[in-house]
């Protein structure tokens, strides 16, 4: 049910195909966010169409809105979004983090004021766990504690060793509950026993390779596990720092699971991943930067607002197969940002996904045929020299 297999490498990079309870996923992907249980602005149709695999939920949002159980008693994530493929859960941990003044974090969990109504509430390793499985996603993230991107040693390392602890409690909890309810977050058909939901960690340790390095070894000797995510490097370090933990941790990962970058989603950061063994990918990006009218393309961005855009018959993007380039002009883009149509919002965020998932697609191709390499070098010099 919970199975990964490699199918073609260059290099570092790898195709692979990851097996999950609603489907499987071809590998490199990149996951849209959905953390309000909506990928903001589109339908699950519209997310299908852009041939995303996988979507993401986030713990701490539903459960202060509408709250776990009334995903559960709606029939769990899939049916309350009516998405019926793959789906995973944040476990809080960054919501939480970012919540800087509003939160107090000791060794029980994190106590917490609710950003929505002010409310004072805790999550622990254990209640994390139970949100996630009331909402049935087939993986769930543990509870890990986050911190910016250019803490000291000595911050860091506690925040990594407190993850360890906080990981103990996640496992033991997520155990329980497979074990009591026969594998099953909700009601349902299925064999008796087989296990829906798996238990991902999350390896921290900053920007400091030994704590990295550390993480990771404590984080297996606590397996085995089914998939791994390395969380903390989309929080204010170095683009430089990121690839080269990535580097380093990358030989030490174990070759038969997945690798989850977490929160990483620009396209140029997508290849550098890729390049550094990285299998999965997500970040808000895509529909933040859409909404604001900023479309990716392989060359850079273009402003969809641009006084240059008036008029202009061109599609968005001429090699792309999406239905916002298949199908409206750039002129007819710029006019509904320019009256303030949602219509706009929802073709440009259409159009950043499907370029994001078409960029995985493009990468597993030429992994397979072998000319990931020179490609993906040509790609970034291009698309580095525009942003420059």
């Amino acid at each position: 049910m919970f199975e990964f297999n490699v199918q073609g490498t260059q290099g570092a990079a790898r195709a692979g195909t990851l097996t999950l309870p609603h489907g499987e996923v071809q590998t490199p992907a990149f996951m849209p966010v959905g953390t309000h249980a909506v990928v903001r602005g589109l339908s699950a149709a519209d997310v299908r169409r852009t041939g995303a695999q996988i979507i993401l939920g986030n713990t701490y949002h539903l459960h202060l809105r509408p709250g776990e159980e009334v995903v559960g008693t709606m029939g769990g994530l899939h049916r309350f979004t009516t998405w019926a493929g793959p789906m995973l859960t944040d476990s809080g941990g960054f919501q939480v983090f970012s919540l800087q003044g509003l939160r107090s974090i000791a060794e029980h969990g994190v106590e917490f004021q609710s950003h929505i109504d002010g409310t004072m509430r805790t999550l622990t390793p254990e209640r994390a766990i139970d949100i996630q499985w009331r909402l049935g996603a087939d993986v769930a993230m543990a509870f890990d504690h986050v911190v910016p991107g250019q803490s000291t040693a000595e911050l860091a390392g506690e925040g990594m060793e407190r993850t360890l602890r906080w990981l103990d409690r996640c496992k033991a909890r997520h155990e329980e509950l497979a074990e009591q309810r026969g594998g099953y977050p909700l009601a349902g058909g299925g064999a008796a026993g087989q296990l829906q939901q798996t238990l991902w960690p999350i390896v921290q340790g900053g920007i400091h390779d030994q704590l990295r390095m550390r993480s990771l070894e404590g984080t297996l000797q606590r397996g085995p596990w089914t998939g791994i995510a390395i969380g903390g490097l989309s929080v204010g370090e170095p683009k430089p720092v990121m690839h080269g933990i990535l580097e380093q941790l990358g030989p030490a990962l174990p070759m038969e699971i997945p690798r989850y970058l977490m929160g990483v989603g620009f396209p140029a950061d997508l290849l550098e991943g890729i390049a550094r063994g990285v299998d999965l990918f997500d970040c808000v990006a895509a529909t933040r930067n859409g909404r604001h009218g900023t479309a990716w393309l392989p060359n850079g961005r273009i402003n969809v607002r641009g006084a240059g855009l008036k008029g202009s018959t061109e599609p968005l993007d001429p090699t792309c197969d999406c239905e916002t380039c298949t199908t409206y002009p750039r002129g007819y883009l710029r006019h509904l940002f320019m009256v303030e149509d949602m219509l706009g919002l929802r073709l440009v965020s259409i159009h950043n996904i499907r370029f994001l998932v078409r960029l995985g697609e493009q990468a597993r191709a030429h992994i397979l045929n072998g000319t990931f390499d020179g490609w993906s070098r040509q790609w970034l010099s291009r698309h580095y020299a525009r942003e420059d």
